[in-house]
């Protein structure tokens, strides 16, 4: 069943039925964009619980209780996955991952109005509060915002709070897309939503998992037994479906690799193991993927991370580039990060090519002129207040 009242400034709808969930998709598929949000529980579990979805299109705004016995989200899947409307999200990722969780696709097409507000200049990772008071005079409730989503009922404080967040959307939208437009900055967007759309971004696969630990070493042994002993906690997580870091630490995961235990005595003595879990299933299965890395040859282990190849680049060129990038993202009002980061001005300076920063609009608006103050073509001087190019010809 729902509640519904006509009318874009009408309550929201509460929906529980897949009945009136199919007829609102129906009706939201004939709009040439939706506003989407959802609500999940992830505190205590590896895998996203989905608790609440909004939905606003022109003239109506729905919350779903994706809790609703019986409820079957089918019709939901079929509007995300429908290419004539846009889903428009804020701040993305989160909410995508669930969906490709439950549909087994990534919404499409998709727009997220934190990456487009990057590049029409409202600063690096700005906040739904922040553009709902530029973009739609609105001024957010954030009382509910660390409710338990999945507790019933809903209570009408909370529908309203959730609705909210695809309401203003709307106008966040239009107002950001009619200023990107405005400047042609409408592909830069889209080059933006390239990696959001791809659905390898939210899949780890758990061979990789030991590369986001960073380990300070180049004993390959030691990798291997890293690599196995996180590909091992990120499976076991996502089988007891408990969070990675509440199954065991990153920092224990470390210790296990360089102790490398062999017995449950030895796994228990390792900081954050008990010996219920070293003497359990979880922890003979740990153990068992420590053994079966301990007796790989060298030829099947990890490589050390890859330091830069030749000179380090000079401290001051990354600091030349620096002020560039500054001068760049104040003359183009987009934020330095969306640019290039540190890391990448290392990698320019020190002459690698294969760089986010050479290709597509970030070249255009700040790789080419790094690339002309490196090779001495031109300099960095001061007109009045600002930094400015100027040829060294």
């Amino acid at each position: 069943m729902s509640r519904r009242t006509p009318g874009a400034d009408a309550s929201p709808d509460l929906i529980t039925d897949t009945e009136t969930l199919s007829a609102l998709c129906t009706r939201l598929r004939a709009e040439a964009f939706v506003t989407v949000d959802t609500e999940f529980m992830r505190e205590r579990t590896y895998w996203p619980e989905l608790c609440v979805v909004q939905l606003a299109g022109d003239n109506e705004v729905a919350v779903v209780d994706a809790l609703a016995p019986g409820l079957d989200l089918a019709p939901l899947g079929a509007l995300l996955a429908d290419p004539a409307v846009v889903k428009v999200f804020h701040a993305a990722r989160q909410d995508v991952e669930i969906f490709l969780l439950k549909f087994g696709a990534v919404p499409t097409p998709l727009y997220d109005t934190q990456v487009a507000a990057t590049v029409a200049g409202f600063g690096d990772q700005v906040s739904y509060d922040q553009l709902a008071r530029s973009l739609a005079n609105a001024q957010i409730d954030k009382a509910h915002r660390f409710s338990d989503w999945a507790a019933r009922p809903l209570s009408p404080a909370q529908i309203n709070y959730a609705a909210a967040d695809v309401t203003h959307l709307r106008r966040i939208y239009t107002g950001l897309t009619s200023k990107l437009a405005r400047e042609g900055r409408d592909g830069w967007v889209a080059e933006e939503m390239g990696e959001l759309a791809n659905p390898a971004t939210y899949r780890q696969d758990p061979e990789t998992a030991w590369e986001r630990l960073r380990p300070r070493t180049h004993n390959r042994r030691f990798l291997g037994i890293l690599r196995a002993a996180a590909s091992w906690r990120e499976k076991e997580a996502q089988r007891v479906n408990i969070p990675r870091q509440r199954l065991v630490k990153d920092e224990t995961l470390l210790e296990i690799a360089a102790t490398a235990p062999e017995t449950v005595n030895d796994l228990a003595r390792a900081r954050g193991i008990s010996e219920g879990f070293a003497k359990g299933k979880s922890g003979a299965s740990l153990l068992a993927a420590i053994t079966a890395a301990k007796g790989l040859p060298d030829s099947a282990l990890p490589e050390a991370p890859r330091e830069r190849s030749g000179a380090a680049p000079s401290p001051a060129l990354v600091q030349l580039l620096k002020v560039l990038l500054a001068a760049k993202s104040e003359e183009h009002h987009v934020a330095p990060r969306l640019l290039a980061n540190t890391d990448e001005l290392e990698r320019l300076a020190a002459g690698e090519t294969d760089v986010p920063a050479l290709v597509g609009w970030r070249r255009d608006v700040f790789g080419e002129a790094a690339l002309s103050l490196k090779a001495g073509k031109v300099a960095l001087g001061v007109d009045g207040k600002k930094i400015r190019l100027i040829s060294a010809g």
